[in-house]
Protein backbone atom coordinates (compact mmCIF):
# COMPACT_ATOMS: atom_id res chain seq x y z
CA UNK A 1 0.00 0.00 0.00
CA UNK A 2 1.80 3.45 -1.16
CA UNK A 3 2.01 6.16 1.79
CA UNK A 4 -0.47 8.03 -0.48
CA UNK A 5 -4.10 5.36 0.00
CA UNK A 6 -4.04 5.68 3.54
CA UNK A 7 -4.59 9.22 5.46
CA UNK A 8 -3.35 8.87 8.50
CA UNK A 9 0.18 7.40 7.09
CA UNK A 10 0.48 10.28 4.43
CA UNK A 11 -0.22 12.77 7.43
CA UNK A 12 2.78 10.87 9.47
CA UNK A 13 4.98 10.85 6.71
CA UNK A 14 4.43 14.56 6.00
CA UNK A 15 4.98 15.34 9.61
CA UNK A 16 8.24 13.25 10.03
CA UNK A 17 9.52 15.72 6.84
CA UNK A 18 8.40 18.71 8.44
CA UNK A 19 10.25 17.63 11.93
CA UNK A 20 13.30 16.25 9.90
CA UNK A 21 13.33 19.84 7.48
CA UNK A 22 12.84 21.64 11.42
CA UNK A 23 15.47 20.09 13.22
CA UNK A 24 18.02 20.79 10.01
CA UNK A 25 17.39 24.51 10.01
CA UNK A 26 15.41 25.26 6.86
CA UNK A 27 13.26 28.13 7.52
CA UNK A 28 10.12 28.78 7.64
CA UNK A 29 9.78 30.67 4.64
CA UNK A 30 12.05 28.01 2.21
CA UNK A 31 9.34 25.14 4.01
CA UNK A 32 6.64 27.25 2.92
CA UNK A 33 7.75 27.36 -0.42
CA UNK A 34 8.95 23.56 -0.56
CA UNK A 35 5.25 22.74 0.38
CA UNK A 36 3.84 25.29 -1.89
CA UNK A 37 5.67 23.40 -4.91
CA UNK A 38 4.92 20.13 -3.92
CA UNK A 39 1.20 20.47 -3.52
CA UNK A 40 1.19 22.21 -6.37
CA UNK A 41 3.29 19.06 -8.28
CA UNK A 42 0.42 16.56 -6.68
CA UNK A 43 -2.24 18.53 -7.92
CA UNK A 44 -1.08 18.42 -11.27
CA UNK A 45 0.01 15.04 -11.33
CA UNK A 46 -0.92 12.68 -8.94
CA UNK A 47 -4.55 11.44 -8.28
CA UNK A 48 -5.90 11.58 -5.33
CA UNK A 49 -6.24 8.22 -3.39
CA UNK A 50 -8.42 8.90 -0.56
CA UNK A 51 -11.26 11.41 0.11
CA UNK A 52 -9.26 13.68 2.76
CA UNK A 53 -6.91 14.41 -0.42
CA UNK A 54 -9.50 14.89 -2.72
CA UNK A 55 -10.88 17.43 -0.70
CA UNK A 56 -7.21 18.86 -0.87
CA UNK A 57 -7.23 18.72 -4.41
CA UNK A 58 -10.63 20.18 -4.73
CA UNK A 59 -9.78 23.17 -2.71
CA UNK A 60 -6.25 23.58 -4.54
CA UNK A 61 -7.60 23.40 -8.24
CA UNK A 62 -10.75 26.23 -6.94
CA UNK A 63 -7.94 28.34 -4.66
CA UNK A 64 -5.74 31.64 -6.22
CA UNK A 65 -1.78 31.16 -5.64
CA UNK A 66 -2.04 33.13 -2.25
CA UNK A 67 -4.69 31.13 -0.93
CA UNK A 68 -2.37 27.73 -2.49
CA UNK A 69 0.21 29.37 -0.44
CA UNK A 70 -2.59 29.21 2.68
CA UNK A 71 -3.57 25.75 2.01
CA UNK A 72 0.50 24.53 2.11
CA UNK A 73 1.34 26.14 5.22
CA UNK A 74 -1.77 24.83 6.73
CA UNK A 75 -0.83 21.13 6.08
CA UNK A 76 2.33 22.10 7.66
CA UNK A 77 0.85 23.33 10.69
CA UNK A 78 -1.56 20.05 10.59
CA UNK A 79 1.43 17.41 9.86
CA UNK A 80 3.27 19.01 12.03
CA UNK A 81 1.19 19.26 15.25
CA UNK A 82 -0.08 15.74 14.42
CA UNK A 83 3.55 13.95 14.49
CA UNK A 84 4.18 15.86 17.92
CA UNK A 85 1.51 13.35 19.43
Amino acid sequence: MSVLENWQQWKSFLGDKVIHAQEGGMEKGKMSEVAFQIGDYLAKNVDPKNEQERVLADLWSVADTEEQHMIANLMIRLTGHSSAH
